[in-house]
């Protein structure tokens, strides 16, 4: 099956895919970021592959001068019992992604919470704001650049 959704991939959107690889019976599949959207409308609509859920949607700092971030999307499809991986790499100069959100609605907390910890902007989102950290803290904890022990007065602590 990995191979059929790599195959799908390529026929359906030429050029998209920038790459796969499968390891231990686990398929990732490297896409566009302008494709994106169109990718996981592929694999969700397409009978015989059905991925219609999404497990997560994740950032992660690889800390490299190009294309420094990723966003991976997990996905599953109930009928077939399978998982893939996409992922779409993303320049620190231009933190920009389009939102999946109208193709699974349940990508909206995870997209949010990536934005909150990485700072990657979901075009198109329906209500992207911060989720754990308040609205005036300028700073994106999960980057591998952030101090460990934070920045300090960097949020308001409460008096003792």
């Amino acid at each position: 099956m990995t191979q059929s959704i790599v195959e799908r991939l390529q026929a359906r959107l030429p050029g998209s895919v920038r790459g796969s690889a499968e390891f231990r019976g686990d398929l990732t599949v490297i896409v566009r970021r302008e494709d994106i959207v169109r990718a996981c409308e592929v694999l969700k609509t397409d009978p015989d592959l059905a991925f219609d859920m999404v497990i997560d949607v994740l950032g992660v700092d690889m800390y490299r001068p190009e294309e420094r971030f990723e966003v991976v999307y997990n996905l599953y499809s109930l009928k077939n019992r399978e998982y893939v991986r996409l992922k779409v790499l993303v320049d620190e100069r231009d933190l920009t992604v389009p939102t999946v959100t109208g193709v699974w609605a349940g990508a909206n907390w995870h997209e949010r919470e990536t934005y909150d910890m990485f700072g990657i902007v979901f075009t198109g989102h329906p209500d992207l704001r911060r989720m754990y950290m308040p609205d005036e803290f300028e700073y994106f904890p999960l980057r591998k650049d952030f101090p460990t022990m934070g920045i300090p007065d960097s949020l308001p602590l409460p008096r003792r």
